[in-house]
């Protein structure tokens, strides 16, 4: 076994290597303070047939006995992930996908297990680090190592992995990704800061993550294996010519069509001509004249944006599609916002709710509860498309996470608006950026709500095309920019600064002049439609929905909870029956009625109050004697 240590904000890392798991490929023992992650990387000896993309999975495995906690529900063991646990396996997912050669078809798998958490150190960073460095010094073909990083910043200062603490009272979280080069991933949430800051902050952070990388390259060195020889795989040039020069020339005529479903028809229709053209002269290679028929359709658009600065809806570099904004569509909802943006829109609904209705957090960290969320839903009718109805999978997962993050900040606290608040944004029709839809139209619902939201947030997604030093920024991208570009940059804010950032790119690295550059142009597009949106609600509407819950706050004597309480929640739940209302009482004394019927309220309220009031000498009560005594009755 061998082992490395560096100091990272005033903290040691220490990763240790040949001990542990050593029949994967790679495989370290990552510590930051007391927390702990194995991390181990292994690949597939053979290339995996007949796909066109690169077969990778990052899971995050989060194991309960990193905090001392036995599960809970009768088999007593970990089930499906946690929606942290998927957020967290595509955090380190993003930053390394980019790493690997174009071709590589074997299979590869990075497993981050949990092991020991310490509630100061998350472990989502030293996963990060660990898997960049099981691959590093593996035999897996690997253009790292990288690393990541996260920022805080605290009275005007940043702070390098900010403990949990400090994370409650820092103003930004952002985490940032890359190479001792340039920067790959940026994922943040901000209380509404300037475009400067930001960048600084990732500046700031880089200069952290080169001296991770350097520090992995010293691992490398002394105990890193040779890379194995992995054949890429290439199409053949028999097929790649002849098959390109009959599709280029339609083709270019397809893309130019700014109609998405118009376009897609005549790709699809083109695909299957030239499919059936090649059958005979090819036979059995459907797969591979499909991938020429992709890598042609990318250059045709990359180069209609890089050369002709030409989009496939004919719109200029800056400018974002014609946007639309409609409140108030479903009555009996406590507030619904429909947010159209091209050929993508978005219905978000809010829901109030009373302070019991908060969710409960059961991971690794300190037990916790969230009065605000927001969940994103993407079926397939939104894309034209038939598939089974399940569950939320990781993109959803993630989506829905962005666009919370993007209204954390605005959202009013719990002593302003005592009510616990769910959005719920469904897909309707996608072509790019639905997650930014989803943000413009959870502002819109909340707004529509009444909720006294800080500030109305926008968010615009930023594309990028890079060719060799020149490149172009995009404003707005859609499906086919996005699928075909180099940069997926999600940017969301208020007037006054940036809310949430999410950056993913497919290249080897941004320098920080692209960053400030798509920053500064996302602000424009963002602001624009911000304006628009603000010309269909200006602010929260003062009243709530007729069919929301009103929530009462009183305070009581902590001692007189349980007179309230009774034996068994015995009168609680008398109230509760008597009056149809939903009440929550906390330790300290604080009381949240809420009631749709404000009648029901005040009456729930009155019962109360007699059961707490102290007893006067001389004042008259009303009761039922239950007992005469001796000594006295019992009323």
């Amino acid at each position: 076994m061998q082992s490395f240590s560096m100091e990272i904000g005033n903290r040691t890392l220490t990763i240790e290597t040949g001990k542990l798991a050593k029949q994967a490929n790679g495989a370290v023992f990552v510590r930051y303070g007391d927390t702990a992650v194995l991390v181990t990387a292994t690949a597939s000896a053979e290339p995996r047939e007949g796909i066109d993309f690169f077969p990778l999975t990052v899971d995050y495995e989060e194991r309960l006995y990193a905090v001392g906690r036995i599960p809970g529900g009768f088999i007593k063991r970990e089930g499906r992930p946690t929606e942290a646990a998927i957020l967290s396996g595509r955090l380190i997912d993003r930053p390394i996908r980019p790493l690997f050669a174009e071709g590589f078809r074997n299979d590869v798998h990075i497993v981050a297990t949990v092991m020991s958490v310490d509630q100061n150190n998350p472990p989502d960073i030293p996963a990060m680090i660990g898997a960049s460095c099981a691959l590093s010094i593996s035999d897996i073909p690997f253009k790292g190592p990288i690393a990541g990083v996260r920022i805080g910043r605290i009275d005007e200062h940043f702070v390098v992995n900010p403990t949990v603490d400090q994370q409650n009272r820092s103003e930004l979280n952002l985490v940032v990704a890359g190479t001792e080069d340039a920067v790959l991933m940026v994922e943040a949430g901000a209380n509404q800061l300037p475009e400067n800051i930001i960048l600084d902050a990732i500046d700031f952070g880089h200069a952290i993550v080169k001296e991770i990388v350097a520090f992995q390259h010293k691992i490398v060195a002394a105990v890193g294996k040779p890379k194995r020889d992995i054949p890429l795989f290439k199409v053949p040039e028999e097929i790649d010519i002849p098959v390109r020069e009959y599709i280029t020339e339609p083709l270019k005529l397809a893309v130019a069509n700014p109609d998405k479903l118009a376009r897609e028809e005549d790709i699809k229709r083109l695909k299957t001509e030239t499919l059936a053209h090649f059958a005979a002269q090819f036979p059995n290679n459907e797969k591979i004249i499909e991938m020429v028929f992709q890598k042609v359709l990318k250059e045709i658009v990359r180069r209609m944006i890089t050369v002709d600065k030409i989009r496939p809806d004919g719109r200029r570099i800056d400018e974002v599609r014609p946007v639309s904004c409609e409140v108030g569509l479903l009555r009996r909802t406590h507030g619904s916002g429909l947010f159209t943006r091209g050929q993508t829109q978005v219905l978000t609904v809010t829901t109030l709710g009373a302070i019991g209705d908060e969710q409960v957090l059961d991971g690794l960290g300190v037990e916790e509860s969230k009065r605000y969320m927001h969940h994103y839903n993407f079926p397939p009718y939104s894309v034209g498309e038939t598939r089974p109805m399940r569950g939320p999978g990781r993109r959803e997962i993630g989506h829905g996470a962005l666009a919370e993050r993007a209204l954390l900040p605005v959202i009013p606290s719990e002593t302003e608006f005592p009510y616990t608040i769910r959005l719920v944004s469904e897909v309707l029709e996608s072509n790019g950026s639905t997650s930014m839809g989803s943000v413009c139209g959870s502002t819109l619902s909340l707004m529509d709500a009444g909720v006294p939201i800080k500030a109305p947030v926008s968010g615009v997604a930023m594309g990028l095309v890079k060719e060799g030093d020149n490149y172009t920024i995009l404003t707005d991208i859609q499906g086919i920019e996005d699928a075909l570009g180099d940069m997926d940059f999600k940017v969301a804010g208020t007037a006054k600064g940036i809310t949430a950032i999410q950056m993913d790119i497919k290249i080897g690295g941004l320098t920080k002049e692209i960053l400030a550059a798509a920053l500064e142009q996302a602000r424009l597009g963002r602001l624009h439609i911000l304006n628009i949106m603000l010309q269909t609600i200006s602010a929260p509407r003062p009243d709530l929905s007729p069919f929301a819950p009103r929530i009462i706050t009183m305070e009581i004597d902590p001692d007189k909870i349980r007179d309230v309480i009774g034996p068994g929640g015995k009168i609680i739940k008398k109230i509760i029956d008597e009056t149809g209302v939903t009440i929550d009482i906390e330790d300290d004394g604080k009381v949240f009625i809420a009631a749709v019927d404000q009648e029901a309220g005040r009456k729930a309220v009155k019962i109360i109050e007699n059961l707490v009031r102290e007893v006067e000498v001389g004042g008259v009560y009303m009761g039922k004697v239950t007992r005469l005594m001796n000594f006295g009755a019992f009323v």
